[in-house]
């Protein structure tokens, strides 16, 4: 995502709705593990929501949907209008990979929740461990990028 890609207001509304839902599936993604009902955060008024594991796994499910439409729209955007005009940095590059890697272990994980696949109960602690290690990794990178204003792409 770039500034010079699209018009100022596609931009804007694209990165609002990428950090919105970053923020989202971040937050849902922890309460499928349930800290937030272990150290009290969930008993905080306005966040007694985070402990309903239901309600945080259809939330997660949602922005899951959303991800998936936003990176449709701009790996179709980039291959069709922008390849030529626009590079990948390495940064760019390493982000993309975490978002594949955690797109991909979750897909894995929706499979194996609709309940006609099975998997070994070692195949899935395996697959929750590297949904959770890519996004460890993703947070981590992401916060490494803003900090040091790292970009996705650069004009050619």
């Amino acid at each position: 995502m770039h500034p010079d890609n699209q018009s100022p207001v596609q931009y804007k509304i694209i990165h609002a709705v990428y950090g919105i839902t970053v923020f989202f599936l971040s937050l849902s993604g922890f309460a499928q593990m349930p800290i937030f009902k272990r150290y009290y955060i969930a008993d905080i008024p306005g966040l007694g929501w985070l402990a309903r594991f239901y309600a945080t796994h259809y939330i997660h499910y949602l922005g899951a949907i959303l991800l998936l439409g936003l990176l449709g729209y701009l790996l179709t955007d980039y291959l069709l209008l922008q390849r030529n005009r626009v590079s990948i940095t390495v940064t760019g590059f390493i982000r993309s990979i975490l978002i594949a890697g955690i797109v991909l272990t979750g897909s894995m994980l929706v499979v194996k929740n609709l309940g006609d696949f099975f998997l070994s109960p070692s195949s899935i602690v395996l697959l929750d461990l590297c949904h959770l290690g890519f996004a460890m990794a993703f947070l981590t990178f992401v916060t490494y990028c803003r900090i040091f204003r790292k970009r996705w792409t650069i004009i050619q």
